[in-house]
């Protein structure tokens, strides 16, 4: 049992004690959600780095790589704006994080704690819902190139019977579809049990509200 919990059982034995226990769980509860979206905000930065690593680290390295980016992505200032308009959205959402838990650290309010709570909830469903989308249209679209790019594959599909094309876009749906759920997966995993926490939080302010 944490001191939080104590704080709690306290409350509920001791009625004298409601205004000062209330007070203590309040402190406890803003310290605890202002660690967690400071956690979110030095996660945040750290999928920042690893996303440029996984991007900027093959370019340098690996000559099949760069010769399958050639393939996909035959206008080089389409993968540069992609590129940037990726990382401003990992950008903007850190400043969104950075925000929220400064937002936290300062206030006094229980009611204001909880807008900040609910608001940085939003922020990282927001994000994750984007990242899925992306990464969704970005696996459809490095089918659709690669097989547009590779004469070997275009002519199978075009001698291919009926049966044996809806297999194959059958197989690309299922690549697309696990792809998706293991990148949501991840996102569960690496933000989930936080805002698990910070959703826990926000419901014992709003009994103290009550």
């Amino acid at each position: 049992m944490d001191e939080l919990d104590l704080l709690k059982k306290d409350w509920n034995q001791n009625s004298n004690s409601h205004k000062v226990s209330a007070k203590s769980i309040y402190a406890m509860l803003h310290i605890k959600s202002s660690s967690i979206v400071k956690t979110l905000f030095y996660i945040s930065i750290a999928e920042l780095v690893f996303w440029i690593l996984i991007n900027v680290l093959p370019t340098f390295f690996s000559k099949s790589y760069n010769e399958q980016l050639d393939l996909i992505f035959t206008n080089k200032i389409a993968l540069t704006l992609i590129n940037f308009f990726t990382y401003a959205i990992i950008i903007l959402f850190i400043w969104l994080l950075f925000k929220a838990h400064k937002a936290i650290s300062v206030t006094d309010n229980a009611k204001k704690l909880m807008e900040s709570i609910l608001r940085t909830r939003k922020i990282i469903k927001y994000y994750v819902l984007y990242n899925l989308i992306v990464l969704t249209l970005s696996v459809i679209a490095g089918l659709y190139f690669g097989i547009k790019q590779s004469p070997e594959v275009s002519d199978k599909l075009i001698n291919a019977s009926q049966s044996e094309t809806f297999l194959f876009y059958g197989i690309c749906f299922v690549l697309v579809g696990f792809f998706t759920l293991c990148f949501w997966l991840f996102y569960k995993l690496l933000y989930g049990l936080l805002l698990k926490r910070l959703n826990k939080n926000y419901k014992e302010l709003k009994k103290l509200e009550e």
